[in-house]
């Protein structure tokens, strides 16, 4: 508060130069990936955990244990109920391949 009662005013400049990054300018998250078309990604219908076991070679124990950890692509339906794309997990797939090979 300034000496006569009145809260005082803090003044914050604004930036005048430069320019802020804009979303064209990031780069995706999957550089090597080929593009996905969304309007397909849109219409499949999702996969239960046995499904995507099945899909990616392991137990559903373990497509579990990485639902757990947050380390594999997944959508709650319902709260409980696990579902997996079938794009997302193939960029999946191609990532845990990769990083077998290079172990």
């Amino acid at each position: 508060m300034s000496a006569q009662g009145k809260p005082s005013q803090v003044v914050i400049p604004m930036r005048t130069s430069g320019t802020l990054p804009t979303a064209a300018s990031q780069e995706p998250p999957y550089v090597d990936a080929k593009p996905v078309d969304h309007s397909a990604r849109a219409l499949e219908p999702p996969m239960r955990v046995k499904e995507a076991a099945k899909f990616l070679g392991v137990s559903p124990q373990t497509v579990y244990l990485w639902v757990e950890r947050k380390q594999i692509p997944h959508l709650r339906v319902m709260g409980r109920n696990i579902r997996f794309l079938k794009s997302d997990l193939e960029l999946f797939r191609a990532s845990f391949r990769q990083e077998m090979v290079n172990a």
